[in-house]
């Protein structure tokens, strides 16, 4: 009995998993069958399967428009993200540990502020005047860049901490290498990793980013999540239809990911 009782205790743990991963699969998967029912009103069934609702979408000028803006919006703010946060990083965390305890501090007051506040903020500030961006993708790059910034933060400064940096740059330097050829040679191949978690999870936070969206450009720059509010009186298969093409971008954008990391760790 005592060695079944493990057996039986890892099969009841199991299923309790498989039960949990269902329980979250199923609105998924009601989205993907209503995406692609041609009717499915007062039948437990839908009449019929097409692939009209995604011909449709695909085929839509305005939401190839707007699929491309954010992604030109999100790429923007992660690349300023990184051109930034990483310098600062290897400075705070070589030449100055001690602002780290400040630093974690700081980062989190994007999200002490709620985006309705900071939007209304943003408007007076930027919605006139010599510096008015309102109503283009600039000032959502420089929203998302603040947004973006604790993920990107706390991913690579575990990874820092994880390689012990200092040590690093001590062996660099003995071999002869000079301060910025060990932190681009040495150090920055270390932190693929906790780049890589740390784009991907501000990617797919921004990606389906809405509030700041919506109130700092509305239409006049049109991003994937307004124009799915923008959409949301037309059908409820097309809507369920641009939701699973979301959603399935992100999975597909999230394992190509993770194979190139993994193929370059090999």
């Amino acid at each position: 009995m005592s060695r079944a009782e493990p057996g039986s205790a890892a099969l009841y743990h199991r299923m309790v998993v498989y039960l949990l991963f269902l329980i979250l699969l199923l609105p998924l998967a009601g989205t993907l069958i209503y995406s692609l029912a041609s009717s499915w009103s007062a039948t437990i069934l839908p009449a019929g399967f097409t692939f009209k609702w995604y011909l449709q979408l695909w085929s839509d000028p305005r939401f190839l428009n707007a699929f491309g803006q954010s992604l030109i919006v999100c790429v923007g703010s992660l690349a300023l993200s990184v051109v930034l946060i990483l310098p600062l990083l290897f400075v705070v965390h070589y030449h100055f540990p001690k602002l780290d305890a400040l630093m974690n501090i700081l980062i989190l007051l994007p999200f002490a502020v709620p985006p309705v506040v900071s939007s209304v903020g943003l408007l007076q500030l930027y919605g006139s005047g010599p510096f008015a961006m309102v109503g283009t993708p600039w000032i959502l790059i420089g929203c998302y860049f603040t947004v973006a910034l604790p993920f990107m933060y706390r991913a690579i400064t575990n990874n820092l901490q994880a390689i012990n940096l200092r040590d690093l740059m001590d062996a660099a330097h003995l071999l002869g290498a000079s301060t910025w050829q060990a932190a681009f040679l040495v150090v920055l191949p270390n932190l693929r990793k906790g780049l890589m978690v740390a784009l991907l999870l501000s990617f797919s936070f921004l990606f389906g980013e809405f509030v700041f969206a919506n109130i700092l450009v509305g239409t006049r720059y049109e991003t994937l999540q307004v124009y799915l509010n923008n959409m949301r009186n037309s059908s409820g298969h097309f809507t369920s239809a641009l939701v699973i093409s979301y959603f399935l971008f992100v999975l597909v954008l999230t394992w190509v990911a993770n194979r190139l990391n993994k193929d370059k760790s090999q």
